[in-house]
């Protein structure tokens, strides 16, 4: 039986049962190593490993060996039942201890007693805790490139940074953010993310729906890049308000950041029409308006310098209203 022990020399043999090895605990641990949570895809249960048995001569069992699960920074562990917040990974190598190890049971040299010197009886360990968590990814970017699909959102990320997103002249080429560190002089840096086009209905679950919404949250500044070009015939003005109207419908919060309207493929513009209106519709709003190709690099190393400049002032993350 565990917990039990007979040794010669020892009157009726003991009791010298050892005590059981705690369970290991499960802990969360944020990573930069990981920028996605894919792997969480195919791993769904993870469970720490469990205490040893107690041995003889009271020697106590060996304690599991603590599990940690890693996850990119930006992750939010939520408890999946009760959805209250566990912790928000917003920093490298921080560790969250999300369930105990059970306690290892008792030996039987715990029940001796004056008229019982050699108990045959012991405790069981404890289980340790279950938990089901939902994990959600927010990206940490300082801006967040907006707009409706194929505006060009892909090439511009890959002219100011070393990011090669997927680029193409379909909807919906980016099914995923794309992460890209723009390099200023003085050592200066920030982050963009190319946030996947939205449509109108995104809040809804239309189109890409709002798995990509809450990446917008954290973002310091938003650009916001609407096509000039004559390739599908839209309103500038009317894209503007219809992305805007599905980040309200999102989170209003989201509104408020500092946005830069950019008017994008102007190398493609037929007239200038559109350039115009798209200008002085910025200026009536008290935005600032700045005109760009990617494809030519006109107005790219000016755009740069705005972004930081829009930067230099902290902007306090919006916390997402859509639990």
């Amino acid at each position: 039986m565990p917990g039990l022990s007979a040794e010669k020399c020892v009157p009726r043999g003991g009791p010298s049962g050892g005590d059981g090895g705690r369970g290991g605990h499960v802990y969360i641990e944020s990573t930069l190593r990981h920028n996605t949570l894919i792997q969480f895809r195919y791993d769904r249960i993870f469970k720490a490993q469990r205490g040893r048995h107690g041995e003889g001569s009271n020697r106590h069992g060996k304690d599991g060996e603590d599990l940690v699960i890693q996850v990119p920074v930006g992750t939010l562990v939520y408890d999946d039942e009760t959805y209250e917040l566990i912790h928000d990974f917003i920093l490298p190598d921080e560790r969250v201890l999300v369930c105990h190890g059970g306690r290892g049971g008792r030996g039987n040299a715990h029940f001796a007693t004056s008229v019982n010197r050699a108990p045959r009886h012991f405790e069981y360990g404890f289980p340790g805790e279950q938990l089901n968590l939902k994990l959600e990814l927010k990206l940490l970017a300082d801006v967040g490139l907006i707009g409706f699909p194929n505006v060009g959102k892909s090439t511009l990320i890959s002219r100011i940074s070393s990011a090669r997103p997927k680029i193409g002249d379909y909807p919906f080429t980016t099914l995923q953010p794309n992460l890209g560190v723009v390099e200023l002089e003085n050592y200066r840096s920030f982050v963009v993310a190319d946030i996947p086009g939205l449509i109108q209905g995104a809040h809804l679950g239309h189109g890409l729906g709002t798995q990509f919404l809450r990446h917008i949250e954290r973002t310091k500044v938003l650009l916001h890049l609407i096509d000039l070009s004559e390739t599908h015939g839209r309103d500038p003005v009317e894209d503007f308000e219809t992305v805007n109207a599905e980040l309200k419908e999102f989170n209003p919060l989201i509104l408020s950041k500092p946005t830069l309207i950019l008017g994008s493929k102007i190398d493609a513009m037929d007239n200038q029409g559109k350039l115009q209106k798209l200008r002085k519709f910025s200026q009536d709003k008290g935005l600032i308006f700045h005109p760009i190709s990617s494809v030519t690099g006109l107005g790219i190393q000016e755009l740069k310098h705005k972004i930081a400049g829009m930067l230099a002032v902290d902007v306090v993350p919006v916390e997402s209203q859509n639990k």
